[in-house]
């Protein structure tokens, strides 16, 4: 949990509540801040199994994954390659084309180029290429007369994609299965604050939909998590155009290390199918493997 990316404090909370659900479903649990010394600390606790709470860089990304892989500790959630190709955005909509499924047109381009002009017609987003957590989202609107000015915090290269327009979905996988549909409504952008800050959001689970764009997601969301090779607990988000019906539903990403608190996303997908937070933990431990 924890450890050096943007999403620190997302992890430390979803490590914190994993850990108390663990020790409530009878595991023997020690919770690892991940610094530069987790070979030791891992060494030295000498674990049967890895839960990674880690969100973002380094520990969703491939590289603990690696890390792990080569001390051959069994880990959740999915393995070096699928979370390397999931962070990768622009890769993974490649693999999401490959598979068939609708995705928005994008580019990558220079923070200089974005900065300095419109790499492609008004409105579009701009994102970091891997970050999660919606950080670093910067929103062109139709009417701008100028490109985004991005800031310090922006890397030197960045993904460039038309704004998709309408309602955001999310669908949680556990293992071959498809749990449910979310709603989730907001006053604007479902940004970092919206994600987390108390109020910043409402969910409605299951998604008041029609039944053909309900089973679109539960379908494009298994199949996205099979596209990328994803292990364990992965989520999917949409956007979806109600004016446009099913033709109006777009995958945005898949998230191979989704928020772990018993309010985030999937865990409460997890329990209007009936399994409890402690449930889902205990489940993703006896998931848990190398060679993912």
């Amino acid at each position: 949990m924890g450890g050096p990316s943007s999403e620190r404090e997302v992890s430390l909370s979803s490590g914190r509540e994993c850990a108390i659900a663990l020790r409530g479903e009878g595991f023997d649990v020690i919770e690892v801040d991940a610094g530069q010394d987790l070979p030791e600390q891992l060494r030295a606790s000498a674990p049967d199994v890895v839960f990674n709470a880690l969100h973002g860089r380094w520990g969703e990304d491939g590289c603990v994954q690696g890390l792990l892989e080569w001390l051959r500790l069994p880990y959740t959630h999915s393995g070096v390659l699928a979370s390397a190709l999931a962070m990768d955005k622009q890769r993974s909509k490649e693999a999401y084309r490959a598979a068939g499924l609708p995705v928005v047109e994008s580019r990558l381009a220079s923070k200089a180029e974005v900065s300095a002009r419109h790499v492609i017609a008004p409105p579009y987003v701009v994102k970091p290429n891997n970050e999660g957590s919606s950080v670093g989202i910067h929103i062109v609107h139709e009417a701008a007369n100028a490109p985004p000015q991005l800031g310090a915090e922006m890397p030197e290269i960045v993904m460039v994609e038309t704004y998709a327009p309408g309602r955001e979905l999310t669908t949680t996988v556990m293992g071959d299965r498809a749990l449910t549909v979310t709603d989730i409504l907001t006053d604007g952008w479902y940004d970092y604050h919206a994600k987390y800050a108390q109020g910043g959001s409402r969910h409605v689970v299951p998604a008041d939909l029609p039944a053909e764009v309900f089973e679109a997601c539960l379908d494009f969301a298994l199949r996205a998590h099979d596209a990328l090779g994803c292990r364990g607990v992965s989520r999917t988000d949409f956007r979806w155009d109600d004016s446009r019906g099913l033709d109006g539903l777009i995958l945005l990403e898949t998230n191979t290390q989704p928020g772990m608190t018993p309010t985030s996303l999937a865990p409460e997908q997890a329990a209007q199918c009936g399994i409890s937070f402690g449930q889902l933990c205990r489940w993703l431990v006896e998931d848990a493997s190398c060679d993912r």
